[in-house]
């Protein structure tokens, strides 16, 4: 059995410190970190990439699925994360969304 330690600790309180309306989407981001998820789709979407680009398009992705499951509709919800960059990191900007959701739905069934 191997052991999967997350280098921060999940602490619920209710001291009315520290809260964050968005706490659900860390555990998906921790999900998708200790399964390989989040490796996985950086890995298949590699070919995405372009090559002086910031943003790995698998990040981009699961941005995308976290804001979603956070309750947004539309592409551009993305910024709920993007506001919160203490949990979730680097978030790409909407223009950048949009060109890698074109490109991928120009892909096809390949992507």
């Amino acid at each position: 059995m191997q052991t999967i330690a997350s280098s921060q600790k999940i602490v619920v309180s209710s001291d009315g410190r520290g809260i964050l309306s968005q706490a659900g989407g860390l555990l998906l981001i921790e999900t998708l970190r200790v399964s390989g998820l989040g490796q996985g789709m950086s890995q298949a979407l590699s070919r995405w990439r372009k090559p002086r680009s910031v943003h790995d398009p698998g990040k981009i992705i699961t941005d995308l699925a976290v804001a979603l499951a956070l309750g947004g509709d539309c592409l551009a919800d993305v910024a709920v994360l993007r506001s919160s960059p203490e949990l979730f990191g680097p978030v790409a900007s909407d223009p950048t969304v949009s060109r890698l959701v074109a490109a991928l739905a120009e892909a096809g069934p390949t992507a």
